[in-house]
């Protein structure tokens, strides 16, 4: 059978092209510029009904902050005492102690200290304020000897109405609203120190977990800076808060020592408002000398006196001998710093906004020297 020679592929016909269009000048039309089409949004309705939108988020945002205040603030407490709290945890367990017993062993601590505080301050205060009123006579009869103030109470009847409102219970029902009131109070601080007791053995607990979990917040190729840093503001903020509560040890033991010498009553819970106090920055030494010397005075004016002075000389062997050594390996923070930070604090948060302002002062104080200035001594 003949082969048959493979056909030659065909030239193909290119496909008919549209006609181009005439430029508009040959039309006689005038030329227009192409213009882009207008964004989506740009209207006037469009811009007012976007931002009354982030009017609306921001004002919801700003409502719901102040309806979780008082929760975020008890978070923050107890945050801050988790951080103060976490070095002893660390000692316990380089003493050979897992963390876990050392975790139960400082809380057990923190437990006996409230308790002995409880028991130490509830007795005390109800004792003082039953003799106050059993000795509110003796006390406006001494003041009736007074020439001024006697003629102002026959003017005025100013003793008298005196004795009556403190005497009728007006004053209470003012402060708290009444009995209902003083229970609403009551229950309320026992709520709010037994949910930040939770909360600082679940932080306590956790610590370390949540550091880990911040750090894998931050990219990879910072994540080693800021572990190192972040470690560092954390021992440094815990060493500070755990320096200030060993402060505040010594000013109870020692207040103690001499209310009991001094025999001034309720030795025991002076000296726990005083070291309780003791931690408020700036004001809280005079808080507590000024009850503990009130209470002094109703043993003897010479006994008033003798406490204040004490009072005054331990505030200097703490400003000067105590805080330096027990603060020498925390954070040093310059007193002009301690006082803006406790005042903004105070301001915004009150006495706990005073307590985690110098922590909060000493980390920005850390950050500064770490990052931001070698930063900008490198441009």
């Amino acid at each position: 059978m003949p082969e048959t020679s493979p056909r030659p592929p065909q030239p193909t016909e290119p496909p008919p092209q549209a006609p181009s269009p005439r430029p508009p000048e040959l039309l006689g039309l005038p030329e227009r510029p192409e213009r882009p089409a207008r964004p989506f949004g740009s209207s006037p309705f469009s811009f007012g009904f976007t931002a009354a939108l982030g009017v609306l988020t921001a004002w919801l945002l700003v409502q719901a902050l102040s309806a979780t205040a008082s929760v975020l603030i008890l978070i923050l407490i107890s945050l801050f005492l988790a951080v103060g709290l976490n070095p002893v945890v660390r000692w316990l367990g380089r003493r050979g102690l897992a963390r876990a017993w050392a975790i139960t062993v400082v809380f057990l601590g923190v437990i006996v200290f409230f308790a002995v505080f409880a028991l130490a301050l509830v007795p005390a205060v109800s004792e003082q304020a039953g003799e106050f009123v059993r000795r509110l006579p003796t006390y406006i009869a001494t003041l009736q000897d007074n020439a001024q103030i006697r003629e102002l109470d026959q003017r005025f009847g100013l003793l008298e109405r005196a004795q009556q409102y403190l005497t009728s219970g007006e004053i209470g029902r003012q402060l708290f609203g009444g009995l209902l009131g003083v229970a609403a109070v009551v229950v309320s601080a026992v709520f709010s120190g037994l949910t930040v007791l939770i909360l600082t053995l679940y932080f306590l607990a956790a610590l370390p977990s949540i550091t880990r979990t911040g750090y894998r917040l931050i990219p990879r190729s910072r994540r080693d800076r800021a572990r190192l840093l972040g470690d560092e503001i954390l021992d440094k903020v815990g060493g500070y808060v755990a320096g200030n509560l060993l402060i505040s040890l010594i000013a109870g033991v020692t207040t103690f020592v001499f209310l009991s010498i001094a025999g001034v009553p309720y030795a025991l819970a002076l000296a726990i408002i005083v070291a309780v106090t003791d931690l408020i920055p700036m004001i809280g030494a005079f808080i507590g000398a000024g009850v503990a010397t009130l209470v002094a005075l109703f043993v003897s004016p010479a006994v008033a006196i003798a406490t204040l002075v004490f009072f005054v000389v331990y505030q200097q062997v703490e400003n000067y001998l105590i805080a330096p050594r027990v603060m020498k390996s925390s954070v040093d923070v310059p007193a002009a710093t301690t006082i803006v930070a406790a005042l903004i604090g105070g301001a915004l948060l009150g006495v706990v906004g005073a307590l985690l302002a110098i922590p909060a002062a000493a980390a920005v104080q850390l950050l500064l020297a770490e990052v931001v200035l070698p930063r900008q001594e490198r441009h």
